[in-house]
């Protein structure tokens, strides 16, 4: 296979540059692509910091030849986002990729987790997302060609102790990336998560000395693909780390129906709802939610 490249294209990256967004941004933009690296350089926590990791980086970049610009804006806010936009458009005239790399973590059990951690995470993983989704996805439709990659989590897919509101951030993913997929689907706009696993400044506090290879390199390729013009799914999630690459998914057991039920026989049968030897997959796109409810209407009519 010839090299994929992305000249002409357009990324912007949020929380571009350090970790995972810093890789992304290196890959692509060796590739050909024109980068909007945005990382308003805060800590993990979300607090200010001296540190220019955007500017650092746009400037390796155009040392290597590349196309950069720099933005410090927040995600966190709507002007935030369409100020992140605008640096983009106004630097390069379009928007082609968005990758939401951007996030901080504020840790806490549900007993103890005070709700300005709890808002601070949210603001800026899942209102974040859906601020730059709201932005960029007009631009995309309005040219007919877009990548939406959200960064999602094996905390997102299966919880964490102690860790909540990041959790429950990356969960929300796959809703408003299954729902831009279903509205970019006639419009060349494909959206999918991301959920890697990488060592970076989140592993902080972590014991990896044991952790086998898990660099934020490893997991570029599959976020370079699915910004990429071949991209051949929308509405799905890639698992990248350490060199394996999966694909997770939301399946359903088979079912049981009966015209009507009591609170025993739920209990009586809970073992037949569960069973699932042969699990269903309703891909989201083009028509997870209807291909659900066909289903069960047809375990309804065979009665």
């Amino acid at each position: 296979m010839s090299e994929l490249r992305f000249d002409g294209r357009v990324a912007v990256i949020t929380g571009g540059g350090r970790g995972l967004g810093r890789a992304y941004a290196l890959l692509l933009a060796a590739r050909g692509a024109r980068i909007v690296v945005n990382d308003p350089g805060v800590s993990m926590s979300g607090d200010a910091t001296d540190e220019g990791p955007a500017d650092a980086l746009v400037s390796e970049i155009r040392a290597a030849g590349g196309e950069a610009v720099a933005s410090l804006d927040s995600v966190a806010t709507p002007e935030g986002a369409q100020a992140i936009v605008r640096t983009a458009t106004e630097a390069f005239s379009r928007v082609d990729m968005l990758i939401h790399s951007a996030g901080n973590v504020r840790r806490g059990t549900l007993s103890e987790i005070s709700y300005d951690d709890f808002e601070s995470v949210l603001a800026v993983h899942l209102r974040g997302a859906f601020h730059m989704v709201r932005e960029c996805f007009p631009l995309m439709a309005a040219q007919g060609y877009g990548r939406i990659v959200l960064t999602g989590s094996i905390n997102g897919l299966y919880g964490k102790a102690n860790n909540a509101n990041y959790a429950l951030c990356k969960a929300g993913f796959m809703g408003l990336s299954n729902t831009a997929a279903i509205e970019g689907k006639d419009v060349g706009v494909k959206s999918n998560v991301i959920i890697p696993a990488a060592v970076t400044r989140m592993s902080d506090g972590i014991d990896t000395s044991k952790f086998p290879p898990m660099e934020p390199e490893m997991v570029a390729p599959a976020v370079a693909y699915l910004c990429h013009e071949s991209c051949a799914i929308s509405g799905e999630m890639l698992v990248a780390m350490g060199g394996r690459m999966a694909r997770a998914f939301i399946a359903e057991s088979p079912g049981v129906y009966h015209p009507s039920w009591t609170v025993e026989q739920v209990a009586d049968e809970i073992d037949a709802i569960r069973a699932a030897p042969e699990p269903l997959v309703f891909a989201p796109s083009p028509q997870g939610e209807l291909d659900h409810l066909l289903h069960g209407f047809g375990m309804i009519r065979a009665g």
